[in-house]
Formats: C-alpha cells, sequence, structure tokens
C-alpha cells in the first residue's frame, strides 16, 4: 500500500455522518463536535451520551438502519459498527459517492486514518501509524507531551500575532523570511514547563530590538 497523504481539514459547518450507536460512536461524535462539524448519526438505537447530545440538539440522530439515503450531502462518513460485511457496504457506497469514509478497526474499509493528536492551542501534532498500531501511535503522543509543552503553544499563537502585523508592513518578501528565521532561531533547542509563561513572547520581543538596532 502506498503512503498515506496526511493533511488537516477545516470541519467547520461540514455534514459528517457516524454510523453506530455504542461508545466509539460517542468519541467519534464528541471529537467532531470540538471541530464545529455538523454531526448526523444513524443507529436504531444509541447509548445514553448519544441521546443526551441528541436531546440537547447539538446533534441529528435517524433512529434507524443505514440506507444510502442517509448519504444525501455528507462531506465525511465514520462507520462504527463491528459488522466488517455491513462495514464494506457502507465503505461502498460511500465511495460511490466520492465521500471519504472511516470504518473503525477496519483498514480495509478506510479511507483514511484519525491520527493520535497532540495539541498545544494552534500547535497540532498528528501521529499516524497508517492503520498498524493505533496504540503505539497513542503512547507516542503521551511522550511527545513531555517534551511539545504549553510553552509551544504560546510561542505559536505569538508567532500568528507577529506574522499579521509583518504581512501588513512595508518589508520585503526576503526580509520578512529573515525576521521569521530570527525569531524561530532565537529559540532554545528545548523549550521546557519550568520556563517563565512570558518566556515565548520575551524572546520574540529581544529578537525583534535586535533586528531594529
Amino acid at each position: 500500500m502506498a503512503h498515506l497523504y496526511p493533511i488537516y481539514l477545516n470541519l467547520e459547518h461540514k455534514k459528517c455522518l457516524v454510523i453506530g450507536g455504542g461508545s466509539v460512536a460517542e468519541r467519534k461524535v464528541k471529537t467532531l463536535l470540538e471541530y464545529g462539524a455538523k454531526v448526523s448519526l444513524v443507529s436504531p438505537d444509541i447509548q445514553s451520551g448519544l441521546r443526551q447530545l441528541h436531546d440537547s440538539g447539538a446533534i441529528e440522530w435517524q433512529a434507524a438502519s443505514f440506507a444510502p439515503d442517509h448519504l444525501e450531502g455528507v462531506f465525511m462518513a465514520f462507520i462504527t459498527t463491528d459488522d466488517h460485511e455491513l462495514n464494506g457496504e457502507i465503505a461502498a457506497a460511500c465511495r460511490e459517492r466520492g465521500i471519504m469514509v472511516n470504518a473503525a478497526d477496519d483498514p480495509p474499509n478506510c479511507d483514511f486514518y484519525v491520527p493520535a493528536v497532540l495539541r498545544q492551542d494552534h500547535l497540532a501534532v498528528a501521529i499516524s501509524t497508517e492503520g498498524r498500531s493505533p496504540m503505539f501511535a497513542a503512547w507516542l503522543k503521551r511522550e511527545l507531551g513531555n517534551i511539545i509543552t504549553e510553552d509551544y503553544g504560546r510561542f505559536v499563537n505569538k508567532m500568528g500575532d507577529i506574522r499579521e502585523l509583518i504581512k501588513q508592513s512595508d518589508l520585503s518578501l526576503q526580509e520578512r523570511r529573515m525576521v521569521f528565521a530570527a525569531l524561530i532561531n532565537a529559540l532554545p533547542l528545548r523549550l521546557t514547563p519550568s520556563q517563565d509563561e512570558n518566556f515565548a513572547e520575551e524572546r520574540i520581543e529581544h529578537c525583534i530590538s535586535c533586528l531594529q538596532d
């Protein structure tokens, strides 16, 4: 199998379909809601957590077995049943309509895999084993969490603010790149939780003052 193409998707207001009503479906639904997706759920019955989300208006629920009509207007589909044959039928229906599909723990019926994600605000590091060992990906995420701390997230946020200011300046493209390179190179090899919470901002301000001298 060819290696997978990594990508970050904007799911805000996009319709995502989840097929199934158990604990795996609930995890998928909650994650999708965190990213602003419009979630539709299809299952004859659902567990209490999903029912609460439906009752609160957070998701749509169609109390029925899957039918191809449920794919109308769907951007992406997630299958959470443990029936491999049914998963194949649903995946085939999705692919006929050009809809990307993911079947939990069923690689042959996946167009994509969901990575383990380490997030520090706007900084996100996705870890994938291309379906070979999700448990190892989860372990590596925990390990990296000891290295990529909240300081990195704060630095990225500050860099975003500065990037917008520099884009509005009269600096040439080459000069902008020099500024960003200088800011990045001003960082130590590793930010640690013991450092002051304003560390990243202080580094940036120091670098800018040096450039202005």
